[in-house]
């Protein structure tokens, strides 16, 4: 691994502009085209204020691969200036006292006031900022291929009932009412959504963040894993294994109606040439609308030496400007992470996220997704995923598959 190689400090004056003789070191796992796009803006920003940023890109789906890099990083005392993280795996670094403190920056910059709780959760470990969150991405959407719910006369259904008529209609006509990949993250993010539907915003607590064994185990989870048959018996037979942009090519070639998916979606439509409104409709899961699942992307400050703290500092400010979290969200598909960032540059599914976040966060109703990590722990994510394939595969019956969930969770606990 390369060793940082510059001290870094404050230097002259470059017109208006403090230069920073140095650079930050930033470990990530954001390596496909898009998400690459976006880190540039970031790069671009420090570059500006004289910090040249050192990437350490690990490939590798949800970050395991980069977390194991990290850790033998932190192990050998050479830690990077900062690393992408999610959810309980930013607690987890703060509990064995590796990260830094951002508390002087967070004061400065007036963070509490303007992140959401929900996200703060997370960016704080002890009452101390840790991590500066880039983005918040939302779990609970449908994208809708337009042309099919025009040719079918359909509107956007308010709530699961409507959406099963919807996905008759579809399928009567020929279309596959849902494109959905075969794969344990997928089928728990569709989830989310069905417990929230099913049981609202306190029974999702109850049974998904508190973990109370009544709520995993009762009536109502039952009639959950009921709505997901019903969404498994709309699935096409060749679903398995299928990744999730291949899912959402079939909403855009017209060869399914509808797709339960997280807002990184979006830029698969986009990069289709799709407009929304036009070619594609956005809209929370039936059941779901004033509440959203979420995730975050997050920076976490590492402990380092005091000649490379100022860098730190301005990759920490750098990382929350409104500038850059309207900038770095318009290309990732995300939504900010702060609540006053202007949605001018933001189309309307970004703008309709943007006012969803602010809603849910203003009522209470933002809650941390399972299925992506801000729910619960790895160890009882990774036992529900279990439990939620094995019935969407047929394994068990409805009122089995509540029964196991109830076991697994206390298991694994």
């Amino acid at each position: 691994m390369k060793k940082m190689i510059a001290a870094l400090g404050v230097t002259a004056m470059v017109g208006s502009v403090p230069a920073y003789a140095g650079e930050v070191e930033v470990l990530h796992w954001w390596t496909s085209g898009g998400e690459a796009a976006a880190l540039n803006v970031l790069k671009e920003d420090l570059q500006g204020k004289g910090v040249s940023w050192q990437d350490m890109p690990v490939a590798g789906g949800g970050g395991e691969n980069a977390m194991t890099v990290l850790r033998a990083r932190v192990s050998a005392n050479n830690a990077p200036t900062a690393a992408q993280m999610l959810g309980f795996d930013i607690q987890d670094w703060g509990a064995q006292g590796a990260a830094a403190n951002l508390n002087d920056v967070a004061a400065a910059e007036g963070w509490d006031s303007v992140v959401p709780a929900a996200l703060q959760a997370f960016s704080k470990h002890d009452g101390k900022w840790v991590a500066a969150p880039v983005n918040v991405h939302s779990t609970n959407w449908v994208w809708a291929n337009k042309k099919i719910f025009d040719e079918l006369n359909l509107s956007v259904p308010s709530n699961f009932e409507e959406m099963a008529a919807a996905m008759d209609k579809m399928k009567a006509a020929g279309y596959t009412p849902l494109a959905h990949g075969g794969q344990a993250w997928q089928e728990a993010t569709i989830f989310d959504s069905v417990v929230l539907a099913t049981g609202g915003v306190d029974f999702y607590k109850k049974a998904l963040i508190d973990l109370d064994a009544g709520a995993l185990s009762g009536a109502t989870m039952v009639k959950v894993f009921d709505r997901m048959a019903t969404l498994r018996s709309n699935v096409d037979e060749n679903f398995s294994g299928r990744d999730w942009n291949l899912a959402s090519a079939m909403v855009i070639e017209g060869k399914a109606g509808m797709q339960i998916m997280g807002d990184w979606a979006k830029g698969e439509f986009l990069n289709a040439g799709q407009k929304p409104g036009e070619d594609f409709l956005c809209f929370r899961f039936p059941g779901t609308q004033g509440a959203v699942t979420f995730n975050s992307d997050q920076f976490v400050m590492f402990k380092i030496g005091s000649d490379r703290q100022a860098a730190q500092g301005e990759l920490a400010k750098a990382i929350m400007a409104p500038s850059f979290q309207s900038a770095f969200n318009v290309v990732k598909g995300s939504v900010p992470a702060r609540t006053d960032v202007p949605n001018d540059a933001f189309d309307d599914c970004g703008k309709k996220g943007m006012k969803d976040l602010a809603e849910a966060n203003s009522s209470g109703k933002l809650l941390g997704s399972l299925a992506h990590g801000h729910a619960a722990p790895a160890s009882v994510k990774n036992a529900m995923y279990d439990v939620v394939t094995a019935h969407f595969n047929g394994e068990f019956s409805s009122a089995e598959a509540a029964e196991e969930l109830a076991s697994a969770v206390a298991a694994a606990q």
